[in-house]
């Protein structure tokens, strides 16, 4: 019987699907694992998209109010199917949505405002799964880890998520663990985004967002190692220890590996929670005031920057001690570090736009890539209006009119946008990512283009420009002492050398 089924091919296809998928189930198979579904999922959004700008827009006059008003519908259409994309194969495409979701002043409003949702919308993954993770990783069952740790995790995010624990000593800690498939999927990931990224600019031209694909490749690697997290914790908090109102967990690295991150746990409310502040007398203006200083520092004076600061990330509490403000920083995964004459390029780029000193603007854009887009450049990096870069913008407060004409020519201006993005040095991008998140906190905050921050700027920007002279002065003079000293040891060896030369010939 059995010699009969094995002759018959379709009854050996049958047994082979068959077994396979008895096998599968008892491995609580996933179809999202299958990286042919994850493209075919990402081929038919990229697909309908186009197809619903390319055939929508086709019979409308360019300019008229009826095309924006059309055209805004696409917009949100297409930016709800890229969200449903997101949540779908989730990982690194969450992660990618969560960055369009951040450029408020550099994409259209109907996308950023649907892609916020993606911080709120990660995935969770099951408690077997993650003790699985802590298991391979660490060596033991959470139980010889742990007193208690908590099953319902405190947040998730699209690469991992935050479990409350207690140590055995008796201190609570956070354990950040990474969803066990991000690592596999992320790479296969990115290469789909970059096929289909390279379609549709085909198809659009003016569409050029290859740097999204670029800066994926570079920054997922480093934020899927929790390693380099931790580093980036310790680094950072060791830079700016002068400042007492900053707070990063401590990292305990027995209990930490590549997909695991054990820190002290850090209570507090999100940054950009006005209603907590208020029940805590936390000064709103303070927590501004403080959080610029410290972007300020890390931008300008140290070039090392976190480059994630979305509410989530950023807490603030009283401390029970002293009765001081305090801002906690979380997840270090991603931070930019700025190599020297870019830095200091963008230190005169910023004195140039606080003083209004137009020459400084167009000198320092162009040095930093934007070419004849610099007046674009201005606007974008202030997400203020040409009006406001020439009449100075530590002089003129934001109004809500200015802002929506920056939203709104974020969407009139795109195809510019998109090609000043390909110009600049890829530093620029992270950096502008959180300009605007920083801007989203200001604003929820109320304290935007308020005259300290441009103060604390200002400072920042002279001590670096300072710095940097004196280092130059200082190599230069090190340089002088040095031909100085070689000087006369070359003389010191031209009137020895010839005296053992005649000793030797008994001279």
């Amino acid at each position: 019987m059995a010699r009969r089924l094995l002759k018959s091919p379709a009854a050996a296809a049958a047994a082979v699907l068959a077994s396979s998928a008895f096998y599968l189930f008892n491995k609580q198979w996933d179809p999202n694992d299958l990286s042919i579904v994850r493209f075919g999922r990402a081929a038919a959004t990229t697909a309908a998209i186009s197809y619903d700008y390319i055939t929508s827009l086709q019979n409308r006059q360019y300019g008229t109010e009826e095309y924006w008003a059309l055209k805004s519908k696409i917009h949100r259409r297409s930016a709800e199917r890229l969200r449903d994309l997101c949540c779908a194969n989730r990982g690194t495409f969450i992660k990618v949505g969560q960055h369009l979701g951040a450029l408020d002043y550099l994409l259209p409003e109907e996308y950023t405002s649907t892609l916020k949702v993606l911080h709120s919308r990660a995935p969770e993954s099951s408690m077997e799964d993650i003790q699985q993770v802590i298991r391979e990783d660490l060596g033991k069952e959470v139980e010889q880890l742990f007193v208690s740790f908590e099953k319902k995790p405190q947040g998730a995010a699209s690469l991992a998520q935050v479990h409350k624990a207690v140590l055995y000593d008796g201190r609570t800690v956070a354990v950040k663990v990474q969803h066990p498939k991000v690592q596999a999927q992320s790479s296969k990931d990115i290469f789909v985004m970059e096929v289909l990224l390279r379609v549709v600019h085909w198809l659009f031209p003016d569409f050029a967002f290859m740097w999204l694909v670029e800066e994926a490749k570079k920054n997922m690697p480093l934020e899927l190692d929790f390693l380099n997290e931790g580093r980036n914790a310790e680094k950072v908090t060791e830079m700016l220890k002068h400042f007492d109102f900053l707070k990063v967990p401590k990292i305990h690295w027995d209990l930490s590996s590549k997909r695991i991150l054990t820190m002290d746990f850090a209570e507090g409310g999100q940054v950009n929670d006005r209603e907590y502040m208020r029940k805590h007398s936390i000064d709103v203006n303070e927590i501004s005031r403080n959080l610029g200083k410290m972007y300020s520092e890390m931008i300008f004076v140290n070039g090392f920057v976190h480059c994630d600061p979305h509410p989530g990330n950023v807490l603030v509490r009283k401390c029970p001690k002293s009765n001081k403000a305090e801002i906690v920083l979380l997840d270090h995964g991603l931070y930019q570090v700025l190599n020297p004459d870019f830095r200091m390029d963008y230190c005169r780029l910023w004195q140039g736009l606080i003083k209004a000193d137009m020459k400084a603007v167009e000198k320092y854009s162009r040095r930093l890539g934007a070419g004849d887009l610099f007046p674009l450049f201005a606007c974008v990096l202030t997400a203020r209006s040409w009006t406001s870069v020439n009449t100075g913008i530590s002089q003129t407060p934001v109004t809500n009119s200015e802002d929506v004409e920056i939203r709104t020519n974020a969407a009139l201006y795109l195809p510019q946008i998109s090609d000043l993005l390909n110009r600049i040095p890829r530093q620029m991008l992270l950096l502008l990512k959180t300009n605007d998140l920083l801007r989203g906190i200001e604003t929820t905050l109320q304290t935007r283009a308020s005259s300290s921050s441009f103060l604390n700027m200002s400072r920042c920007c002279t001590r670096a420009v300072a710095r940097s002279g004196f280092a130059h002065v200082t190599s230069s003079v090190s340089s002088e002492f040095l031909d100085i000293n070689r000087h006369k040891q070359e003389g010191a060896a031209c009137y020895i050398f010839p005296q053992l030369l005649q000793t030797k010939n008994g001279g």
